[in-house]
């Protein structure tokens, strides 16, 4: 599952001079007590991107909520984080990277509150989209807090906690989703999930307030107003025509929107272009540079093929399987320590394979979609974990072998100055990327199933995203050869 870049520099941080905090760089009880409530607040965020998947039966089965809906809850959660990163990290330049932090957690932790008591879809989508909110206005305070607390050999303990809390959450995400559904807490079913994390956000106000340190930039830009609002009319007008065309069978009002998108897309790019020396939204230089332009390219693509084939898995795992959510979850568990698995080696490598690493990555996993998409094909309606664990695990880690080398080799020539944004807009690919994946399952998984529980239909589309997913894995393996052949500090 995808995870923000590990080996990139945090968003619009800044060296400690700007803001120096004594005394929490010996991690003492109160460099501790803050770095779990950083990490606390960031395994919560990473959780609900995938807890609601082993959930979503459940959810439509109580709500009532058609297959439009059900692409909402993801797609309306994905969409605020991938517009609002780079914005929320220059929120906290500017403000203070505390304030910002528990600000964005009292909008989340509200969103979660009201997802536990909606009724109906409407209502879960607006409440899912206003996480996103919050997840957005946080996620680059923690990043940038632990950037600038931490320094020498601390630092590196501190990211390495940071990395092993990613890998935890692609495990419990699901997890905790199958198991608070099946154990129907109270009668409150799917509720559970979303209401977990009402406690955990308190906690984080209540001792983040108190031994988080404060930390802004002197000279921090101001965010481009303009920008914001263009990039993020750009996205909706793209993203929500094809969520709901084929529900509506394509009527001429999606089709103006897309060319409106584009229109924005266009109108956007040339205020960047103006604003080049007044501190724009995106650096556009930074394209000029073709590992930077290839790996955010495949970071997208990497987006695109995960928002496509997780959600349309669970959905065949639990109606085309007839799994229960905790069988369900089982099988995230064997693709996650897949991950691990191919993560760990990649990190191992210390990158001396440079490319070649996460190529391999990118095609072991093809192969694995190939052998799991024939398997799938055989029409075994009772395919049992055992038999689908070699293909999972090895989606997984291929899959795992390609975050970590992805991310490193496409910031490693970012002039420093701009690495900040250069790291906001890789991690913004890959949220973008689910976006636009989960509103491709319209086209791909919805369309063929109309919503339907029938088994057969269910285990029929979801070959179909197999294939497309496997040609999504080698379009990122051919975007990989922008990366450079070998790293520094070899010869060549």
């Amino acid at each position: 599952m995808p995870s923000p870049a590990l080996d990139s520099e945090p968003q619009h941080t800044t060296p400690p001079s700007d803001h120096p905090t004594p005394g929490l760089s010996k991690m003492g009880l109160a460099a501790w007590i803050a770095l779990l409530v950083l990490l606390g607040a960031e395994l919560m965020d990473m959780i609900d991107q995938s807890v609601v998947l082993t959930a979503l039966p459940a959810i439509q089965s109580s709500t009532g909520a058609g297959p439009d809906a059900v692409q909402w809850l993801t797609t309306g959660y994905s969409l605020p984080v991938a517009v609002g990163l780079i914005t929320g990290g220059r929120l906290g330049d500017l403000y203070g990277r505390r304030k910002i932090l528990l600000i964005g957690t009292v909008v989340f932790t509200t969103a979660s509150l009201l997802c536990g008591l909606a009724t109906g879809p409407g209502v879960l989508i607006g409440a899912r989209a206003l996480q996103g909110v919050g997840v957005a206005i946080m996620i680059p305070q923690i990043l940038a807090t632990l950037h600038v607390t931490f320094d020498g050999r601390n630092r590196s303990k501190v990211f390495g906690l940071y990395g092993a809390i990613m890998s935890l959450a692609n495990v419990l995400g699901p997890v905790m989703g199958g198991l608070l559904t099946e154990a129907d807490l109270f009668g409150l079913s799917w509720r559970p999930i979303f209401l977990v994390n009402v406690p955990v956000g308190l906690a984080v106000l209540l001792l983040g307030r108190r031994f988080i340190p404060e930390s802004t930039v002197k000279k921090a830009a101001r965010p481009d107003l303009a920008g914001m609002l263009l990039s993020a009319l750009a996205v909706v007008l793209i993203v929500f025509p094809l969520s709901e065309g084929h529900l509506h069978h394509w009527p001429l009002w999606c089709f103006a929107m897309l060319a409106a998108g584009l229109l924005v897309l266009g109108v956007f790019l040339r205020h960047q272009r103006r604003k080049q020396n007044k501190a724009p939204l995106v650096p556009l230089p930074l394209f000029r540079g073709r590992q930077f332009a290839g790996g955010t390219a495949a970071q997208l693509v990497h987006g695109l093929l995960c928002g496509l084939f997780f959600m349309t898995w669970t959905l065949y795992l639990q109606d085309g399987l007839g799994m229960s959510p905790f069988h369900a979850a089982l099988a995230f568990v064997l693709l996650s320590l897949g991950e691990l698995a191919g993560a760990t080696l990649a990190a191992k490598s210390g990158g001396r394979f440079a490319r070649r690493l996460p190529q391999a990555g990118a095609l072991i996993a093809a192969a694995a979609m190939a052998a799991y998409g024939l398997q799938a094909a055989e029409g075994q309606a009772d395919l049992s974990l055992l038999a689908m664990a070699a293909p999972v695990v090895l989606v997984g880690f291929g899959l795992g072998m390609v975050s970590g080398p992805l991310a490193d080799l496409s910031l490693a020539r970012v002039p420093h100055e701009n690495a900040g944004a250069a790291s906001g807009l890789f991690n913004t690919a890959i949220h973008l990327g689910i976006a636009l994946g989960t509103a491709l399952t319209a086209l791909v998984f919805f369309a063929t199933t109309g919503g339907s529980p029938d088994a057969g239909v269910n285990r029929e589309a979801f070959v179909t995203v197999l294939w497309w997913v496997g040609t999504l894995l080698t379009l990122m393996w051919g975007l990989m050869f922008f990366l450079p052949k070998r790293t520094k500090n070899r010869a060549g």
